[in-house]
């Protein structure tokens, strides 16, 4: 056991115990306070990662209400949360565009369609990640596109079509770009990142309110836009910038697509179930009333299809129920942890104390909180994991709305976005963590790319969230 996880294994229950049994403390009723001495324990937990993340996830199923914090009832139904298995559809959906290598296919389609000068070949790249972090998870998109990205680099290297100097510029912008663009296609839609997905999920068990897949994908595509285009000019015109001496073979990309040989039936029936369901979270919300189909209806759907259809190359259907071994089932019962306690929250009025407490930056305009609330949970993420950061701040936030007065999506947006906007360090993203354990990178270089793409994605998420979100996200 590492130290940290020493540590928490002991600071978490200590905690707890400051908490729980010292009332004069905080000044709660037993309820609130039986919450607020839980959620310490396990945020202490999940932050060291005392024991493994996912079995932390559980502790609210009998803390809660062995302290009186809240009915068993409501601990455990948050963890059958609709989000819960929409993410599930998601999941499932993304394992059958591995198994049948769609996703490589899609990667080198778009790469052969950009062009291959150094500038393409990094558009091209960041378009696929961002592309296909929007359906698949932020880690599984790095770790599809980095054996890519390393291709690339390797035919650049052996065909001397850059200067030592350049080619080391083209190596680290590329692997960066695969990092942070897998990080930004996540923020577009629900199911491309933890955080988006707890937002949906603690507007509906504390507010009452729906967000569906269309909801978040017109307030968060276009901020998607703004980063990638952002990322593109300051990747290749400023940090990294490349003088070209030369192109990589324009059969590059089309070599890799005849390795692959013709589209099998596999990846075209993926694709067509792939297509449809997407095209019905983005379209359920403009259907009349009584003909829509709720998100998690349609990802489950798309899920059970796979299931459906036969295969050609292998005996049973495109998925067979040995392939969701691999399903991040852990992330699931995270997801039903924080919205365990985010409903706990709610019941015991421990939202409101939050709100009080926090009434104080009243006096402060709007946008500096924003800016100020931004700036903390992305720093915080960039040393824990934003999973973590979103679903102990996301329903504290809604306190902090209330106890100034404003739309509590506004604030709820800012943790959720800021979370998933952290591009500094190794340890603070999978996609991060995936390129940097290739050679060509050294923390020196993160931490150089990383704070400057850190401020600008604060100040871009802060004006989008201020002047975007009371138009298309509305509590």
């Amino acid at each position: 056991m590492k130290k940290r996880q020493f540590l928490g294994l002991i600071l978490g229950p200590i905690l707890f115990v400051i908490l729980f049994f010292l009332p004069n403390l905080t000044g709660l009723d037993d309820s609130p306070r039986a919450v607020l001495a839980v959620t310490a324990w396990v945020a202490c937990w999940w932050i060291t990662e005392a024991i493994p993340i996912p079995a932390t996830s559980l502790l609210p199923i009998f803390l809660l209400p062995i302290t009186g914090g809240a009915e068993e009832k409501t601990a455990t139904m948050a963890y059958g949360n609709p989000i819960v298995f929409m993410y599930m559809g998601g999941f499932t959906i993304a394992l059958a565009i591995e198994k049948w290598n769609l996703h490589k296919r899609i990667a080198m389609t778009i790469i052969s369609m950009v062009g291959t000068s150094s500038q393409r070949i990094i558009l091209g790249v960041l378009l696929a990640t961002a592309l296909l972090s929007m359906w698949i998870s932020n880690a599984a998109t790095a770790l599809m596109m980095l054996p890519i990205a390393l291709a690339l680099i390797t035919e650049v290297k052996e065909n001397n079509l850059l200067d030592e100097k350049s080619l080391h510029h083209f190596a680290k912008g590329l692997l960066l770009t695969v990092a942070y663009a897998a990080s930004i296609g996540g923020l577009a839609t629900l199911i491309g990142s933890v955080p988006n997905a707890v937002f949906a999920g603690v507007a509906s068990s504390v507010l009452d309110q729906q967000v569906t897949f269309t909801d978040w994908f017109l307030f968060g595509f276009p901020l998607t836009i703004i980063l990638l285009a952002a990322l593109y000019f300051y990747i290749t015109r400023i940090q990294f910038k490349v003088n070209q001496t030369g192109n990589i073979s324009d059969d590059f990309a089309k070599q890799q697509l005849r390795k692959l040989g013709p589209m099998s039936y596999e990846e075209k029936a993926v694709l067509f179930i792939f297509t449809i369901t997407g095209a019905l979270w983005i379209s359920s919300g403009f259907l009349p009333e009584g003909l829509r189909l709720s998100d998690t209806s349609i990802s489950i759907i798309g899920a059970t299809a796979m299931f459906l259809l036969p295969s050609k190359k292998e005996t049973g259907e495109l998925m067979q129920w040995k392939d969701m071994k691999d399903l991040p089932w852990g992330l699931l019962l995270l997801f039903g942890g924080g919205l365990s306690l985010a409903a706990a929250f709610e019941e015991s009025g421990l939202t409101e104390w939050f709100g009080t407490l926090l009434s104080a930056l009243e006096s402060l305009p709007y946008l500096l909180i924003l800016i100020v609330l931004a700036a903390i949970v992305l720093f915080m993420t960039e040393i824990m994991s934003n999973t973590a950061v979103s679903n102990m701040l996301i329903p504290i936030s809604i306190g902090l709305a209330i106890g100034i007065g404003v739309d509590p999506y506004g604030i709820m947006a800012v943790v959720a976005l800021s979370a998933s906007c952290a591009f500094m360090l190794p340890i603070s993203t999978p996609p991060n963590a995936a390129v940097f354990s290739s050679e060509y990178l050294t923390i020196d270089d993160m931490v150089k790319a990383g704070f400057w793409m850190n401020i600008f994605a604060i100040l871009v998420i802060v004006v989008f969230v201020y002047f975007w979100q009371p138009i298309v996200l509305t509590f």
